[in-house]
């Protein structure tokens, strides 16, 4: 039942008239499944009509044609977004998709879902890559280029030997200047093998003895194809790394190529180049007469300049003279009228006086300083007796009450020890050898020790006899022992 409607009909019945016409649906929709089984393929073409991405959408229309077809493209937003490069009308590129039919006009596009150059463009998407690769490693910075000499004495150039290049760079330094010596490298500058060839011609022409001042690399124009020689990344890397300065002239005005980048010059022509290099004799005798002129204005100005400082410098220096001559005449005659001078004994007369002087007052000062402090010890003394007799009377009453109260507790403590010392006395007085002494008694000593014993004595020693009222003195004339 799926395939009729309601009316009993069939679609396909519906789609084929009474005569067995097709409907325009029907038409376009069996050539839209014809193009979709055509498989994916390659078309090459030129672009032409470019126009996108589209504002709204994003999307790109164009047509690639060649010389006997056209046909309508269209690259996708999503598609056209991983491109490495814009299209743009005159470009041959490779279209990669399929055919594609829009049912509601029944117009036929190729839906490209990726695109590369081809030829010329393919060589030229190539060497756009190479060059930014170099300028990222920074061989293209201006900082790197050297600078090439003014005026050129010897010139290195490496070109081909057999074409138009060598005979007009030869021509234009005779012409204009013949004193600058040409060295020529022969080298291919196209084909197989060029660049290796251009490499080596660049290392010859460094190493010549003595280094020329710059190296001229040097071709004429040529296709695109023809000037791919000067693309070539090991020759580029070459012309960076010279050792001697490199002056490109390769092609024609509009030619442009990465070792034109590279170089330290880059001229339009190979005589644009030659040019460069070697200013003409007129140029140089022009520019030597100018810069004759503008050194002796500049040395006239100067010397002129330096006569006025120096004359500047002659009336500072006398004026500066002058004074310092001046301060020391006057310090001379100042020194010469001094008293020490002209009075020697001055000084110590002046000396002597305000020594006297100083006695004098050191004397007054003195007396008055005595008499200041007399007075005030007096002053003082009078204070200190005043003070002292308030005191000592305050003093006096309490010693007083003191003294009566000490006598009569040490009466109480010394009347038991007075007695028993009294009788003490007593009886030691009545053991006392001088008691005994008193009774006629005497002591006999024998130098400070007394004599027990008549053996101590012999006739002749010295004898003292103590009494109760005295000693007496005498010499021993015997000594007679007690009889037993």
């Amino acid at each position: 039942m799926s395939g009729w409607d309601l009316t009993g009909t069939s679609p396909a019945a519906r789609d084929e008239g009474a005569d067995g016409a097709l409907s325009v649906s029907r038409a376009v929709g069996i050539a839209s499944g014809a193009l979709d089984a055509l498989p994916e393929m390659t078309v090459l073409g030129e672009v032409t009509g470019f126009r996108g991405p589209n504002a709204r959408s994003g999307h790109c229309y164009f047509q690639v044609k060649d010389d006997s077809a056209a046909m309508d493209c269209a690259i996708w937003k999503f598609a056209y977004a991983k491109r490495s490069f814009d299209l743009r009308d005159g470009m041959q590129v490779n279209l990669k998709g399929r055919f594609n039919i829009y049912k509601p006009t029944g117009k036929m596009s190729f839906i490209a879902q990726s695109f590369s150059l081809a030829g010329e463009g393919l060589l030229r998407q190539q060497v756009a890559e190479l060059a930014e690769r170099l300028r990222r490693e920074g061989l293209m910075e201006p900082a790197r280029k050297r600078r090439i000499p003014l005026f050129c004495s010897r010139v290195a150039v490496v070109t081909s030997l057999s074409g138009a290049v060598i005979d007009d760079v030869k021509r234009t330094l005779r012409r204009r200047n013949p004193l600058v010596e040409l060295i020529c490298v022969g080298s291919k500058v196209q084909g197989e093998g060029a660049p290796a060839e251009l490499i080596e011609g660049l290392r010859r022409a460094a190493a010549i003895t003595p280094a020329p001042d710059c190296i001229l690399l040097a071709r004429g124009g040529g296709s695109f194809e023809d000037l791919m020689t000067f693309n070539d990344e090991g020759l580029a890397r070459a012309v960076a790394a010279s050792p001697v300065p490199v002056v490109t002239g390769i092609g024609h005005e509009p030619d442009t190529s990465i070792c034109d980048m590279v170089s330290d010059r880059r001229c339009s022509t190979p005589t644009a180049a030659a040019e460069s290099v070697a200013p003409a004799v007129t140029d140089l005798a022009d520019k030597l007469a100018e810069r004759e002129a503008r050194l002796m204005k500049s040395l006239t100005a100067s010397v002129k300049e330096g006569r006025a400082e120096l004359d500047g410098f002659g009336g500072r220096l006398n004026r500066s003279m002058g004074g310092v001559l001046e301060r020391a005449r006057a310090a001379v005659a100042s020194a010469a009228s001094h008293a020490v001078l002209t009075r020697p004994a001055a000084t110590l007369e002046r000396r002597a006086a305000e020594l006297n002087q100083t006695a004098e007052r050191l004397a007054g000062a003195g007396s008055r300083l005595r008499e200041r402090h007399g007075s005030a010890l007096a002053h003082q003394s009078e204070r200190l007796i005043a003070a002292g007799a308030g005191c000592m009377a305050a003093r006096g009453h309490g010693l007083a009450l003191l003294s009566s109260r000490l006598r009569a507790t040490a009466s109480g403590i010394t009347r038991h020890p007075a007695a028993e010392l009294a009788a003490s006395a007593a009886a030691l007085d009545a053991l006392s050898p001088l008691k005994v002494l008193g009774r006629g008694y005497s002591i006999a000593y024998s130098g400070d020790r007394v004599a027990t014993s008549a053996e101590v004595f012999a006739p002749g020693s010295e004898l003292r006899v103590r009494l109760a009222d005295g000693d007496v003195l005498g010499t021993v004339t015997a000594v007679q022992p007690a009889s037993r």
